[in-house]
This record gives structure tokens, C-alpha cells and sequence, in this order.
């Protein structure tokens, strides 16, 4: 899989810089870019039609979200969503967010759309509207020299794994730790943005970075021979783009759903997965479901 990295986003990936999150930012400009549907854009619902949708990301999950060498964000769920925008009709501005303040953002009127690698699991859906786009699992990576193997939860037991805050990772490896012997209980070490748990890695404090499989997979490949990926992915799940749980939040997810499943139809959707190689997630239009939740 070939991509175009830029300096900052190398940077990022191998996790040796920090982000300023919860900063509104320009997205960068796609050659890619959805057609206006008269059909969908009908399904906005009015309270969405003017002004702007705030969308909450956190750009430090290259190659879905990250900031580019000249401080735009780029990557697959951008190029997507603003796509998304077009095909309805609507004006997007995105914002980089901690990952874990964003459920609590849209919740609390700050954001209405959080499009940022979101697994669909039935917890989230208690707090907000999930739109299947995506499919991914979980991954392991370690540093290059290290003899760590990864066959199974249970090869984390006795070790450090570094995870980002409020991720499904953060969920299945404390989850995890109760399986492991006394005294060998998995240290999990949650940090506020991939950026940090990388760095975690990188500088030892953990063995293992544990994250969404095809991020795990970019990390290793841009970070020049510092990682290498161990065992194969695991838990594959949907991603879902949210929205409030409110009547007007449900409508809008009805509309985004319509609005992927024409970017399906006329290429679109397959056309921005092969240009950040992620096409190995993609899901058929069948498969673009409103809270179609995983356990």
C-alpha cells in the first residue's frame, strides 16, 4: 500500500510530537469529492440545513485522521466526510478533539457529528446515533528488536500496553486483565492521544501498542523499521460515524447513511479507501446500518 507522508504525519505515526487538540482546523482539499443528491439532502433534517455541522475528529490516527506538514487535517474519515457533506449539501467544519471528549462533546450540544475511527458498540449507542461505514479489527505492534509475540489476549498478561484514552483497546485489554494469573495482570497504560501511547512504545514504558489494526499497520509502516506488527488482527467490528441521540440527531443519521450508500454507488466510497490504503475495510452498501451494534 503506497501513501503520500507528510513530515508531520510521519512524525505523528511514530509518536514523537504532540498535538494542540480542541482546535477548530482546515480540512485538506481531496480530489475526491461526493456529488450533490437532490434525494438525499431532502432527509437533513431543518434544524441542520443552514449554518455550519460541527464535526468533532482526533487527528492523531493517520491514515484515517491526522495533521498534514502544513497543519490541515487529512486523511480517509476526512476525505469522507466532507464528501458526505457535498452529496447532502451541507457545511462541515471539523475540530480536533481528544478522542474521549468527543462523545461528551456531542452530548452536550458542543459537536454534532464525531467522525474519528469509532467502533459501534452497544455502550456508545446508549449515548449516541452510530452510521456503519467501515470495518476494522484490533492491532499489535511492538518495537523492531523486541522478542514479544502476540497470539492472543493472553500474551499480554505480566506485560505494559499502551492504549489511547476511551478506545474499544483501552475497554478489551482492562477486560482482558482479569483472565491473566494473580500477579500477572496486564499493566494497561491509557494515554489522551495515539500520539502519546506510541511514544510509549517507542521509549519502552510499554512493550505492546494496541490499537485499531489497519492504524496499527500505517504506525509500523511509516515509523522507518522503529516497530514491527505481531500476530494478526483481532475483534473486527464497524465503525460508526456519530450523532446525537436526539430526533433531529436521527434524522441526520438517516441522511448520512443515504448519502454513504451513494458514494458507494457511483465509486465515491472506494475511491477514498484505495487513496489512504484502507480498502481492506470497506462494506457493502447492505452493510451501511444505523446502530447495527457489536457487544
Amino acid at each position: 500500500m503506497q501513501r503520500t507522508i507528510g513530515f508531520r504525519q510521519l512524525l505523528v505515526a511514530a509518536g514523537v510530537v504532540s498535538l494542540v487538540l480542541a482546535t477548530s482546523v482546515t480540512a485538506g482539499a481531496s480530489s475526491i469529492k461526493g456529488v450533490y443528491s437532490a434525494a438525499d439532502a431532502k432527509l437533513v433534517p431543518a434544524s441542520y440545513k443552514s449554518g455550519t455541522i460541527q464535526v468533532a475528529t482526533d487527528a492523531t490516527y493517520a491514515p484515517d485522521e491526522s495533521i498534514s506538514s502544513s497543519g490541515t487535517m487529512i486523511g480517509f474519515d476526512v476525505d469522507l466526510m466532507y464528501a458526505i457533506a457535498t452529496t447532502l449539501g451541507v457545511k462541515v467544519n471539523e475540530n480536533n478533539v481528544t478522542f474521549d471528549d468527543i462523545i461528551a462533546g456531542i452530548k452536550s450540544g458542543k459537536y454534532t457529528v464525531g467522525n474519528s475511527s469509532f467502533t459501534d458498540t452497544k455502550a456508545r449507542e446508549k449515548q449516541v446515533n452510530f452510521v456503519d461505514y467501515f470495518q476494522a479489527g484490533e492491532g499489535v505492534y511492538v518495537k523492531k528488536g523486541s522478542s514479544a509475540k502476540f497470539t492472543g489476549f493472553s500474551s499480554f498478561c505480566g506485560q505494559k500496553v499502551a492504549v489511547e484514552t476511551g478506545t474499544t483497546e483501552q475497554t478489551d485489554a482492562t477486560a482482558a486483565s482479569k483472565a491473566c494469573p494473580s500477579g500477572k495482570k496486564i499493566d494497561v497504560l491509557a494515554f489522551p492521544t495515539q500520539t502519546e501511547a506510541n511514544t510509549a512504545v517507542t521509549s519502552g514504558q510499554a512493550t505492546y501498542g494496541f490499537l485499531d489494526s489497519q492504524i496499527a499497520d500505517y504506525v509500523v509502516a511509516t515509523s522507518k523499521g522503529l516497530f514491527k506488527s505481531v500476530g494478526s488482527a483481532v475483534n473486527v467490528a464497524p465503525y460508526g460515524i456519530a450523532t446525537p441521540k436526539t430526533s433531529a440527531g436521527a434524522g441526520l443519521a438517516k441522511a448520512i447513511r443515504a448519502a454513504v450508500k451513494t458514494l458507494i454507488a457511483n465509486g465515491t466510497y472506494s475511491a477514498i479507501l484505495n487513496k489512504w490504503g484502507v480498502e481492506a475495510g470497506a462494506i457493502p452498501t447492505s452493510k451501511i446500518v444505523i446502530n447495527g451494534a457489536t457487544s
